[in-house]
This record gives C-alpha cells, structure tokens and sequence, in this order.
C-alpha cells in the first residue's frame, strides 16, 4: 500500500448500522462486531457514525460510550467485567426485560389512537408495521433496566461522547422516525432515547420524551440504513440480526412464520442499501445465515440461548464478512 492510499484511509468516513433483533439478535450483533473488528483492523469506536436501532441501540451506545468488543463479549457471556465502562455492573437480560414472553398488556384501549388516525389520513404511506403497532395495547413491561445499563456508562452528561451516536424510535403518535443524537431531532437523554427505540409494541411501555411518547423504531424498520443516506460516508458497515442473504428450512410452525417475516425485513434492508450506495457509500452488510438462525430458534427473546447464539456468531460471522468483502470486491 502507498502512502498516498494509507492517507485516503485514513481519511475515509464510516459508519456501522446495527439494527434491531431483540435479545439473541442483539447478542449475535456482538459477534459480528467483534468479527468485523478482526477483519478490518478497526476499533468501532472510532467510526464517524453509530446508528442502532431496538437492540442495536443498546449495542451501539455501549459502544459509543466506549464498552470494547472484548467487554461486550464478557458481558454478553453473563462473565464479571473487570475493565471498561462495565467494569463490576451485574447484568440479568431476564430481569432487564421482563422475560421471554409479553406479560399481561395494559387493557386501556388500542396502543396509539392518534397513530390510527394519522394512518387514515395517509392510507398507503406508513409501513403495515407501523399501523399494525397502533392497534397493540400498551405493552406491560418496563425497560428501567436498560435505561439503568445505559446510565451506568454514560460518561459526559446526558448523551455520549461519541461525536455522531444516532439513535432511531417511532413517534407514536404520527408513526415518523425520530433519530436521537441527530441535529435537529428532539433533546433527551441517552437512556430515555435507547428504552425507547427498544419499547417493543404490546411489549413494553412507550417512552415518554418531552411530552411525546416513542416506541421501538423497528416499527419502521428493523435497520433504518437509509437514515445515513447523504451522509457523506465512504464505507458503511451493516450489522443486520433480523435480515439473513440466506435462509434455513425449520419444520416448527413458530420459526417458519419468522423466517417469512424476515424475508421481508431483508427486502426492505436492501432497498435501503441501495439508497445510501446511490449516494456515493460502499455498504457492507452480514446478518444471521443458517447455522445462526438454527441457534437463535423462533423466540428472538429467549435469553437461555444467548451463550449457544454467541459462541456460534463469532465463528460464522468471521466467514461471512470475508465473503461479503470478497462478493463486493468482486463487484
């Protein structure tokens, strides 16, 4: 390599997206980040932009606030963490989310009201996704526990020292997404922006911002790649737990209707793609292929799987980020 392409390197602006993916997507998240770091020598910390989406929320903050891959690893491993941000904090993934399945919802009527009434006035406009989250009751589990985590290594105030940490909800009253972190979008603090790009419709209860209330922006999309569209980026690294560029074949009924819908997840993730590659970027992406699909099961909630998820990403997703740099290199 020359001097003059070690400087345009150097210079390169990046960034990593990591969608959301509940529990075991976000562990298998970790995985590939570590992966990743190993494959391009990077730190991804330094990049110019996070964006995280639901569980990539989580992730990306913890990044941002400078958790390193290895601490993640740990922690994600149920293991004490003795360096870092995380150094001593105790972590239940049941405890912080209430367990694997819903709970009782709160019966007070349909979740967003004022949703279904915007979705009317623009009948077409809104992905099924987000209408669909209107008419859920209000979930009846609390994400304090994850506020809580994100709190813990906040280092500088309300938000993180990170330059460009964005974060993505759902308005629920319009069904628009907001991305915390961005010029122009609402102030908050980084714990309340992370509960409520994570508050699962008919899941968890909506976050209350500033007299607005948010929920997950998977609502939206489980990736929201092109919100870095016109970013002036040169690479961007997608981190993808709920698309997969290859599928399994499960017999249970459960997993195969997850498997349709993540069909569709990967569509609208590629469209998206697609969009910030038209604006001059190079993207990169890798989800979960079909030995970590078989790992992760039907429930993306199921801690008890978190280790099994783990120890199976950071082996798959190393061949897959070699063969995705490999395809684009190829063109």
């Amino acid at each position: 390599m020359t001097s003059q392409s070690r400087s345009a390197e150097r210079t390169a602006r990046r960034a990593i997206v990591f969608g959301g993916g509940g529990v075991l997507g976000g562990t298998w998240a970790v995985g590939a980040l570590s992966t990743w770091e190993q494959a391009t020598g990077l730190r991804a910390k330094d990049v110019d932009i996070l964006v995280g989406t639901s569980a990539g929320s989580v992730l990306a903050s913890l990044v941002a606030c400078g958790v390193s891959t290895e601490e993640l690893i740990a922690h994600y491993q149920d293991e004490q963490v003795t360096t870092g941000p995380l150094a001593g904090y105790q972590w239940d993934p049941d405890r912080a989310t209430g367990g694997h399945k819903p709970g009782v919802p709160k019966l007070r009527g349909l979740g967003s009201p004022a949703l279904i009434r915007s979705s009317l006035r623009n009948l077409g406009q809104l992905p099924a996704t987000t209408v669909l989250s209107a008419f859920l009751p209000e979930g009846g589990r609390s994400l304090n526990r994850v506020g809580h985590l994100i709190d813990a290594v906040t280092p500088f105030g309300e938000w993180s020292s990170h330059q460009s940490l964005w974060v993505v909800a759902m308005d629920y009253a319009d069904g628009h997404r907001v991305v915390f972190g961005r010029s122009g979008a609402p102030v908050a603090p980084l714990s309340s922006a992370v509960m409520a790009s994570c508050a699962i419709p008919g899941w968890f209860t909506p976050v209350d911002i500033g007299g607005r209330t948010y929920v997950d922006g998977g609502a939206v999309s489980a990736t929201s790649v092109d919100v870095i569209a016109h970013s002036g980026l040169d690479e961007v690294y997608v981190i993808a737990p709920m698309v997969s560029f290859e599928m399994d074949s499960p017999s249970g009924i459960p997993a195969r209707l997850e498997r349709r819908w993540r069909a569709q997840v990967t569509k609208v993730c590629r469209d998206e793609m697609a969009l910030v590659r038209a604006s001059g970027a190079r993207v990169y992406a890798i989800g979960p292929g079909r030995e970590d699909l078989e790992a992760i099961g039907a429930n993306l909630m199921d801690s008890s799987r978190r280790k099994l998820v783990l120890d199976t990403s950071l082996r798959t997703s190393a061949h897959a980020w070699r063969d995705e740099f490999a395809e684009q290199l190829a063109g």
